[in-house]
């Protein structure tokens, strides 16, 4: 999925949030936003995915403000907030079909786009959105196809839930590679949070996207040797969240994909075509 103008103003508002996160001075948080438009505009005229553009700007942000990691105490934050809930809510018992949507409303956990605010209140969000159910629902067919699973990992927090859900195809027999994020990007998953998760006890491969450069999403040019190898032989991939959707969506040749996330934003809702705020388990063959 390419970016589109109207994408301008999220992204940018994602750049003063972060200044804001580590108390950077307004009048510097005014020079890097504004460093930051005038590289988007150039980025603009390049037809690459949009989460590649985005993590040119957010690297270029994160340079300017002297940080690495500016999301860093509100992500630990949601790996402890996440834990507390996954226990009070989820079992192991819980079918494959639940559990999707468990992992899914932790998709909640995400600052990466203007148009939603994170919860305060997990507990009740979560019970809220359980009763919902999912408004695109393939989880039976994502199922079938879960022999040789690719799991690409979205936010903090989300990574909690997202453990259940992969424990769960394990105990089916499944042969799971879990992808994180190879640098620090907004509230991303990293190395360090599977580690919180105790993924890297559950799952068969635990890899990362690039070798250490903070990237949203899947960049074919960026991505490792056995992160390419995985996704050659994979029945699946099951990709969490709104970047793995808009870059996945550009690379041709792949495996089924099951896009799982909650919708966030009014122009992947257009692209899919539900309301915003739906929470998908939407099965494609790329």
């Amino acid at each position: 999925m390419k970016i589109t103008e109207t994408c301008f103003e999220c992204l940018l508002s994602r750049i003063e949030y972060e200044c804001n996160l580590i108390g950077t001075a307004p009048e510097k948080t005014g020079e890097i936003t504004r460093k930051c438009r005038d590289l988007l505009i150039e980025l603009y005229k390049i037809p690459d995915a949009g989460p590649q553009i985005s993590s040119k700007i957010h690297r270029l942000a994160y340079r300017e403000m002297g940080s690495s990691d500016p999301y860093y105490h509100l992500k630990v934050k949601d790996n402890e907030d996440a834990r507390k809930v996954c226990e009070q809510v989820l079992t192991d018992e819980m079918s494959f079909s639940d559990l999707c949507l468990a992992a899914i409303i932790g998709n909640t956990l995400d600052y990466g786009s203007n148009e939603h605010t994170v919860t305060d209140n997990l507990t009740a969000h979560f019970r809220n959105e359980f009763k919902k159910g999912l408004t695109i629902d393939d989880t039976d067919e994502i199922l079938k196809l879960s022999q040789r699973v690719v799991f690409l990992c979205d936010n903090c927090g989300e990574i909690i839930f997202d453990s259940y859900l992969i424990r769960h195809l394990k105990r089916q027999g499944a042969h799971i590679s879990v992808v994180v994020r190879g640098g620090p990007i907004i509230n991303d998953a990293t190395l360090e949070d599977a580690h919180t998760a105790e993924i890297d006890s559950i799952c068969d491969e635990l890899m990362t996207n690039t070798n250490g450069i903070a990237e949203l999403g899947y960049n074919p040019a960026l991505a490792p040797e056995n992160l390419r190898n995985a996704i050659e032989n994979a029945t699946v991939i099951i990709a969490k969240g709104m970047a793995n959707y808009e870059s996945l969506t550009e690379v041709e040749g792949l495996p089924p994909v099951a896009y799982c996330m909650t919708v966030k934003c009014a122009p992947i809702a257009d692209s899919i075509g539900v309301p915003k705020g739906s929470r998908i388990a939407m099965l494609r063959h790329e």
